[in-house]
């Protein structure tokens, strides 16, 4: 056995060792302020209602401010456009570009319901959740390419994690109508999802899975807050016991491997938690 002062010398060469490694592989000329955003004019008339209320609202200016203490290698793009009837978004990391397509979003307003649910679950909160929820899942994708954080796992899993997490450190309110929000989407997509085989093959969990992880992870951030996720049984008591250590694991991550790269002077300057708040018609 190595006596202690040989024990310690090599623990400080191993984290010595550690920290050369990281310093090698973090990105250079790091930088705060790197979003740039447009929104692509429409090619189908049936989207100019929203490419001009996103644009209203101001939606890709309030990412760009959230977004501007991140600091990247190099610009990221944020944009909107119309993607050929395809209801979809995505990372292109050739372009370093989130694309957010016109028709994901006439889908979300499509699936929105015209009253509150039973669940308590307002249009409002159905169109702005999975509005923030598809932004940062794919933000979510940009960082992980551009800081070259490390993935054990499936991508796809770990871009829900940190779109969830960042959705559970905005302010309480906005947090509680985002989680509501997407959840609603998740329940919905489950109403007709019927999953076979193929569909376990694919990169994205089932909506299931997702409805169920993110219920996980804001009881587990927030068991007061969330506390009708168990009582109304949304989520089952035998999983809710645990959320805390699946909380507590997606934020030991989140706090060693993106933390680090956060401009605090930068956060108390815009105070990001405040920018996804919904603007007041």
């Amino acid at each position: 056995m190595l006596g202690k002062p040989k024990a310690m010398a090599l623990a400080l060469i191993l984290i010595c060792s550690m920290q050369r490694a990281a310093w090698a592989a973090a990105p250079p000329n790091l930088k705060s302020n790197r979003i740039e955003i447009s929104y692509v004019q429409p090619s189908n008339p049936a989207h100019q209602p929203i490419y001009e209320a996103l644009q209203q609202r101001r939606v890709l200016e309030r990412f760009k401010g959230y977004l501007s203490p991140l600091r990247l290698p190099r610009t990221l793009i944020l944009k909107t456009a119309g993607c050929d009837g395809e209801s979809n978004a995505w990372y292109e990391d050739s372009e370093h570009a989130v694309t957010v397509c016109y028709e994901y979003i006439h889908e979300v307003l499509r699936n929105a319901p015209e009253v509150t649910t039973a669940a308590g679950v307002t249009r409002q909160d159905a169109i702005i959740g999975p509005t923030i929820e598809v932004f940062l899942h794919e933000i979510g994708h940009a960082i992980f390419d551009l800081l070259k954080v490390p993935i054990l796992g499936r991508e796809e899993d770990a871009a829900d994690h940190v779109a969830s997490y960042l959705m559970l450190h905005l302010d309480k309110d906005i947090a509680r109508q985002t989680v509501d929000g997407v959840a609603f989407m998740y329940a919905h997509e489950m109403q007709s999802e019927s999953p076979g085989l193929k569909h376990f093959a694919d990169v994205h969990g089932v909506s299931a899975q997702r409805f169920y992880n993110l219920l996980c992870l804001a009881y587990g951030q927030d068991p007061k807050l969330f506390a009708d996720l168990v009582e109304k049984k949304y989520l089952p008591e035998s999983r809710g016991e645990d959320c805390h250590f699946e909380y507590t694991q997606v934020d030991y991550a989140f706090r060693q491997l993106i933390h680090p790269y956060i401009d605090q002077a930068q956060v108390k300057k815009v105070q990001p938690k405040k920018l996804l708040r919904p603007a007041r018609n």
